[in-house]
């Protein structure tokens, strides 16, 4: 789930909600909220897979982020191909940790 350990993937589409997916670079941050927390995540590496290449799911132990869309980003109609920013949790000190109540 969101905002827990192991690899979060979360899926969305190129032309709403990931249409700043585009312009991403590896080194980026990325704030991950949800109702009980916020955690920090930097990008670590982008890639463009098969929609058949679910190894981009699987956990490893990391704590890592991975988000997925469609690509490419402009393509009319359904794109062949999926879109992968993978991004690493910056460990912070329990202190700089924003806890929602």
């Amino acid at each position: 789930m969101p905002g827990d350990d192991g690899n979060v993937a979360i899926a969305a589409h190129r032309d709403s909600f990931f249409r700043s997916l585009e312009h991403i670079a590896v080194g980026d941050p990325i704030e991950l909220d949800t109702p009980t927390s916020r955690r920090l995540y930097r990008v670590s590496d982008l890639s463009v897979v098969e929609p058949t290449d679910t190894y981009v799911l699987a956990d490893d132990g990391s704590n890592v982020l991975t988000l997925i869309t469609c690509y490419p980003f402009r393509f009319i109609g359904s794109a062949p191909q999926r879109f992968i920013v993978r991004a690493l949790a910056v460990e912070l000190p329990e202190t700089q940790i924003q806890r929602i109540h």
